[in-house]
């Protein structure tokens, strides 16, 4: 159903990654055709709920669709955030002739902008590891889509931003990800985890390859798919065990926790061309905890 309400636009463009401009009247005078608090959504192609219509409501979708085609352009780009544009903005409107209404008041509107261009997480598997981790990861600017064959293992209720795909056979959802989504492979089944990752690592617009597991696994795992001839550059891509390496602790809490500092800091870093914010395995052996000696799975 289409939303029709702010709130549920809001609750739209969340979960599904779309970018958006919330229009609030944060004050009003004399007569005005909506109260303060009135708030509508603005995306590139839809508009949800009102402010009052006519000429102020044309005029506030149009800066806010400005607004919109401003920020994707600023995020193309590199450098000091101190040349980006605003995501926030407020303007003043006198509701005289001059904007073609005759109500006689003024109302001050604030644009914010929201959700643009959410990172898109895939977490392959719904064991321990993977519920602990999305309700961490749901709380940041992200898109998630949780992929598991087991409906039984979902939770009854996910935050807005999370998408469940139950899906017989996990890895052919790889197919259908979007360029630039980030891979977390959790399963419990090693097999099936090489198949996600093999047919991953197939597509070069799929930066980052997460694989829970041991040092072991990883190098079974690499040796494997360097004899089905993945070379070094489409390797790079796979960072297996996954998680940030300072951080110890096998317990699905500490995996978890270990998983979300690395997202951070990579949602934190600059765009590059390899695996983003993945670290340099510089004395990785010695910060690994001992839950990398052996085999860690989702379950």
């Amino acid at each position: 159903m289409k939303p029709s309400r702010w709130y549920e636009g809001v609750a739209h463009c969340q979960q599904n990654g779309i970018g958006y401009v919330l229009i609030t009247v944060v004050s009003v005078a004399g007569s005005t055709p909506r109260e303060a608090g009135s708030k509508m959504v603005v995306t590139g192609t839809e508009s949800i709920d009102t402010i009052g219509g006519g000429h102020l409501e044309f005029d506030a979708i149009k800066r806010a669709r400005e607004m919109l085609a401003n920020q994707h352009c600023a995020s193309r780009r590199t450098g000091n955030d101190a040349n980006q544009p605003s995501r926030t903005y407020t303007h003043s409107y006198p509701l005289s002739s001059a904007l073609g209404q005759c109500c006689g008041g003024a109302v001050k509107v604030l644009f914010d902008v929201c959700n643009l261009d959410a990172q898109h997480i895939a977490i392959f598997g719904a064991g321990h590891v993977a519920k602990a981790l999305v309700p961490i990861l749901a709380q940041l600017p992200v898109r998630i889509s949780w992929i598991d064959n087991r409906a039984s293992l979902f939770p009854e209720q996910v935050s807005d931003n999370v998408t469940i795909v139950v899906e017989e056979q996990p890895e052919t959802e790889v197919n259908r990800l979007e360029d630039n989504t980030w891979l977390v492979v959790l399963t419990h089944d090693h097999q099936l985890d090489y198949r996600i990752v093999e047919r991953a690592l197939k597509y070069p617009a799929l930066p980052f390859v997460g694989l829970i597991g041991s040092d072991t696994k990883a190098k079974r795992f690499t040796t494997k798919l360097s004899h089905r001839g993945f070379d070094e550059q489409a390797l790079s891509r796979l960072v297996t065990p996954i998680g940030h390496l300072s951080i110890p602790g096998k317990r699905p809490i500490e995996v978890a926790v270990s998983i979300s500092a690395q997202i951070i800091t990579m949602l934190n870093s600059p765009p590059t061309s390899v695996a983003p914010g993945v670290e340099k395995q510089v004395d990785a052996l010695t910060l690994r905890d001992e839950r990398c000696s052996t085999s860690i799975t989702s379950e």
